[in-house]
């Protein structure tokens, strides 16, 4: 099957100026839809707060106007203050798992079976240090676990 066969053809989201346009509620993309995804993760979201009832929604939103309805999300229990077990996003209904796994990732599912991981960059973390862990997980040949991109990217005490 081609890429222009499938429903949902593959949108390449990512900014030219992605080291000046990263700012607290952004969300960076690679989404491919096509069977060869090679990186670790298909993108990067910096939510402002850890209210996912306030974050999550906004999420939703623009990955709905690329990828179609959105029908669960897994996320890190540990990272977000009070979990619901669904939300409903326009009139959507969108079901939460959770786990207190501490993998820094948001699990997206369209469909039955269409998964896209995203590394969630803590809110309160500075802004070139977002920029940078952006950048590594929207990176196609990416195989560096979310974690292990924070840790790398987190300026050191001085």
């Amino acid at each position: 099957m081609a890429d222009t066969d499938l429903p949902h053809p593959p949108r390449r989201l990512l900014p030219d100026a992605i080291h000046q346009a990263v700012e607290p509620g952004t969300a960076l993309l690679r989404l491919e839809t096509t069977r060869s995804r090679e990186g670790l993760l298909d993108g990067a979201w910096w939510p402002r707060t850890r209210d996912i009832e306030t974050e999550l929604p906004v999420l939703i939103r623009v990955l709905t106007g690329h990828l179609g309805p959105i029908t669960r999300v897994g996320v890190d229990a540990a990272a977000w203050n009070g979990l619901p077990t669904r939300l409903v996003i326009d009139d959507q209904v969108v079901h939460l798992d959770s786990d207190p796994v501490g993998d820094n990732t948001v699990l997206i599912t369209r469909g039955h079976n269409d998964h896209f991981a995203l590394l969630v960059v803590p809110p309160d973390t500075t802004a070139d240090a977002a920029r940078e862990a952006m950048a590594r997980a929207v990176r196609a040949d990416n195989i560096t676990e979310a974690a292990q991109i924070l840790i790398a990217t987190t300026p050191k005490p001085e």
